[in-house]
This record gives structure tokens, sequence and C-alpha cells, in this order.
């Protein structure tokens, strides 16, 4: 028996499988010297939103990766098994992230998925998911232990 790389329902889109491969490598090589390279995967128009933005367009996507790429030390992806539904993905991942401003460049593990949209070989939509808490809040000098407390009581 075989392991299949993508959960399929609905129908297929050939442009896809593609397409995602170009996505995880991009952002396992990602950083702000190199951000050319989301034009070999993102279309001129494409929408983008996670927890702290949203953007419209190639330009505005690089101008935002530059922005949140500027103080990362590292930053590495861990993707599961995508599921796909004609144009439709989903992709969970686990983000391992380096960066100067939280928790003094020690590398943090965040979760997370993306809701990928591919037309004619680019993704046209994007959205992330992710617990900004586990990005940020819980990293933070003071706030940190606390919240980190209180998300081990209550779960």
């Amino acid at each position: 028996m075989s392991t299949a790389s993508a959960i399929e329902v609905g129908t297929r889109n050939s442009a896809v499988p593609a397409t995602l491969d170009r996505f995880r490598e991009l952002f396992n090589e990602l950083d702000a010297g190199n951000l050319n390279k989301l034009a070999s995967v993102y279309s001129e128009n494409v929408r983008f939103e996670d927890p702290f933005s949203s953007v419209d367009g190639l330009d505005q996507l690089t101008h935002y990766f530059a922005g949140a790429y500027g103080n990362v030390l590292s930053c590495h992806f861990e993707f599961g098994e995508p599921v796909v539904n004609g144009e439709n993905v989903g992709i969970s991942w686990v983000m391992h992230l380096r960066h100067k401003r939280i928790r003094r460049g020690r590398e943090i593990l965040v979760d997370g998925m993306s809701r990928l949209v591919i037309r004619d070989g680019k993704v046209t939509q994007h959205r992330d998911y992710f617990d900004i808490g586990q990005l940020l809040y819980e990293n933070l000098p003071l706030l940190g232990p606390i919240i980190r407390w209180i998300r081990k009581q209550a779960g």
C-alpha cells in the first residue's frame, strides 16, 4: 500500500500538485533577500490574509513579507498532507521560527494551516490560520509565562 501525496476530493486540477510543490519549496527558502521568488507561486492579483493583515496584489504581498521577514533569523515549515478539492487546498504546517525580537532569537514552534485557491498554476488566494498567542503573547518577557500557565491550566 502506498501513501498519497495529497488527499483529493471532488474534481482534479492538474496544476495543483506542481503549484503546491513550488509553494512548499518557496516557504522553506524565503527570506528578506529573495522575495522576488513570490512571483513564481503567486498571481499578480493575489489576496493574502493572516491574523495580522490582509493585502491585495503581489506588490503589497511582497511589501508585507519584507516587513515580516525583516528580523527573521531563520524560518522553515513542516507541511502536512494537503487536502485538495479542485482549485481549493488546505494544508497544515508547523513553523519553526527564530526571530530577533521573539524570545531572544530562540526557536519557537507555531502550528497553523493555509487555505489556498490555485488557478492557472498560481495561488490567487492565501489565508493563514494560526494562534497569534502561540506566536507572540506566549513569548513576551513578562506576559509569556502567565499566558503559558493559563493555557496549561485550561488544556
